[in-house]
């Protein structure tokens, strides 16, 4: 085939672009790869880069709009960045149309609905795919729609009967229980989205769900419900949270029902990679279509973080006959990888929209009525998702700061944060020691624990030091910098070296905390995993590192853990699952990147006290006024008819 490669320009202008860190080195192979396969024209390979860049940013394609409309703001670009590589290219297209007959024309992209012969890239309507993103997203909507569409028959009666029994009565305001009405609508699909913010009793509510699950199946001891989370700390707490609502529904429901011993039979809440058995160095699982999962109810919790790829691997291993319950707050961020499934999924969840007929079985089957205001003429999958709207623990200085943010009213962000409340604190025009010193101050404790070594090797011990340094955190918006992970980690250390709180000799030493940076299937450690390095009781001189899963205690040797990073500081992102009685959020001085989004998660890791640092205060109220936009056609796939 004809290779005729862009101009020399372009590839000079993206090698500016390259070294002055606006693109990564893999949009350039990758661009200059697709021209090997064929004819590269610029515009192709300008299509091709601004593709890559995206998916690099979580975006799961490119929409033809944005090209002609000059994608510069998705990509954190200057407006000069993005023209002087458009000039660079020569004569573009203007408008969409004119991008997608360019591309159509292109042999590396198939146009769907033409004959394939495998291309890279895909190109369906106005979105322009990597063609493996292609076929998770279709994947994932052809199965949510396929399954958004059966709703069961269920016994109203039983039901009804079932939920006076789980849930309290006697409520004085006049509001309907969302709590109830989500366990009855999820009780009749196949698929169905619990979301709520902080407080809003995600598993309180999915803990009822499963009893009763258990309490109308008809065979609730060949009842097969499996809980799963993105990370190891996340099904952890999910299972203890569910666990410890089960026992105390135990005691209501009485000897009708054994929960205590169906709660058992669950077994451990997993991560999703181990759910499906992924294999290591791969993209497979061992479970997929052709060897499903064996469960007949799967319930993931925070499935904010549940990437496209995963979601698609996930909806593939699903038995047909199985319940698929996804838990999580839509408006946390999205997962690193692309695609922002279950905000693209429940989206419109605040306007409810149902339709008489879920309000006539919502009515039925819960006793609870869905006020005028939510009713609507939702697809299938809005009637069942059910968003739960009142927190019962984020009512103080930190849930009134969420609330704020979320609703993007930063002079109300600000009167929150200026309020003199304990719980709330804003460091306005910091500087690095400021994080330093109250990186001091809150993991003084932990450290203290560990340089008295009262019980050195006793696992009571162990976790009451575990549970001590999860107390607080320090959470970062950006990785490089001053401000950002690496720079704060490398600072924190040196101030509690020089006040004799850890003694570093090497990469290892007592008290360091870590955070696993890959899946390492060989010590049974995940990406996301943290831990802390303590001695090794049986092997003087030897370290180890011992990870807290709910109220377990495991360990590795340090010497076995290989990818790794020390984990003072962490990033917003990574912080996702978790939660600190007291949570200090780091804002760069350059916060372009920052959104809305990020702000949110960062104020709702922390239960009792939530600080803010920042070099300068413009920044905040930049972030609150920027919305997280991803590139997606989900939500379109899932209401084609």
């Amino acid at each position: 085939m004809k290779n005729d490669m862009p101009q020399s320009e372009l590839w000079n202008q993206v090698a500016v672009l390259t070294e002055a860190g606006e693109m990564r080195r893999l949009s350039g192979v990758f661009a200059r790869f697709v021209a090997s396969l064929g004819s590269g024209s610029p515009a192709l390979m300008v299509a091709c880069l601004v593709l890559s860049e995206l998916e690099g940013r979580g975006h799961s394609c490119l929409v033809l709009d944005d090209l002609a409309a000059g994608p510069h703001a998705l990509l954190g670009w200057t407006a000069d960045q993005w023209n002087e590589l458009a000039a660079a290219a020569g004569t573009l297209p203007r408008t969409a149309r004119g991008w997608g007959e360019q591309l159509t024309a292109a042999e590396q992209v198939w146009h769907v609905g033409d004959f394939d012969f495998d291309q890279p890239l895909v190109l369906d309507g106005g979105r322009l795919y990597l063609r493996r993103y292609w076929r998770d997203e279709t994947l994932v909507a052809e199965t949510i729609r396929t399954r958004a569409a059966q709703v069961r028959e269920v016994d109203v009666l039983k039901v009804r009967e079932e939920v006076g029994t789980l849930f309290a009565s006697g409520r004085r305001d006049q509001a309907p229980d969302w709590q109830k009405l989500a366990c009855t609508i999820a009780l009749r699909g196949s698929v169905s989205i619990i979301t709520g913010g902080p407080g809003t009793g995600k598993t309180y509510t999915v803990a009822r769900l499963i009893a009763l699950l258990f309490a109308t199946s008809g065979d609730a001891r060949h009842l097969r419900i499996a809980l799963a989370a993105p990370t190891g700390k996340a099904a952890a707490r999910l299972k203890q949270s569910i666990d410890k609502a089960l026992g105390e529904l135990a005691d209501k429901v009485g000897d009708a029902l054994p929960l205590k011993e169906l709660a058992a039979r669950m077994g451990a809440a997993r991560t999703l990679h181990s759910l499906l058995g992924a294999r290591p160095d791969t993209r497979s699982f061992a479970h997929n279509k052709g060897n499903p999962l064996d469960v007949d109810v799967l319930i993931v919790d925070e499935a904010s973080m549940v990437h496209l790829e995963m979601m698609a691997s996930l909806l593939d291993a699903l038995p047909p006959h199985a319940t698929l319950v996804l838990l999580g707050d839509k408006d946390q961020l999205a997962s690193v990888e692309a695609g922002a499934v279950l905000g693209d999924l429940c989206h419109d969840a605040q306007a409810g929209g149902y339709t008489q007929a879920t309000l006539d079985y919502a009515l039925a089957a819960s006793g609870e009525a869905i006020p005028p205001d939510y009713t609507g003429t939702g697809g299938p999958l809005v009637q069942q998702t059910v968003m739960l709207r009142h927190s019962r623990r984020f009512g103080g200085p930190i849930g009134q700061l969420a609330l704020a943010v979320n609703a993007g009213d930063v002079e109300r962000s600000h009167e929150v944060l200026r309020a003199g409340d304990s719980a709330v604190e804003w460091i306005e025009h910091a500087l690095q020691h400021h994080v330093v010193q109250l990186a001091l101050d809150g993991y003084t404790p932990y450290l203290s624990a560990v340089a008295d070594g009262g019980g050195s090797g006793d696992e009571a011990w162990i976790r009451g030091v575990l549970h001590r340094f999860e107390a607080f955190r320090i959470l970062c918006a950006v990785r490089e910098g001053e401000w950002g992970v690496e720079g704060l980690n490398g600072a924190i250390e040196q101030k509690l070296e020089s006040g004799g709180l850890i003694r570093r000799r090497g990469e290892w030493y007592v008290g360091r905390p870590v955070m696993v940076t890959r899946n390492d299937y060989g010590t049974g450690v995940f990406n996301g995993d943290i831990g802390l390095t303590l001695n090794d009781p049986a092997r003087p001189g030897s370290l180890r590192v011992y990870f807290l899963e709910g109220d377990r205690v495991r360990s590795v040797l340090a010497t076995r853990l290989r990818n790794v990073e020390t984990a003072y500081a962490m990033t917003v992102h990574k912080s996702q699952g978790s939660e600190f009685r007291h949570t200090v959020m780091a804002l760069p001085r350059d916060g372009k990147m920052l959104a809305r989004e990020l702000v949110y998660t960062g104020i709702t890791r922390a239960s009792e006290k939530f600080t803010l640092v920042s070099p300068a205060s413009a920044v905040l109220g930049e972030a609150i006024l920027r919305r997280t936009q991803r590139a997606s056609g989900l939500r379109e796939l899932i209401a084609r008819p």
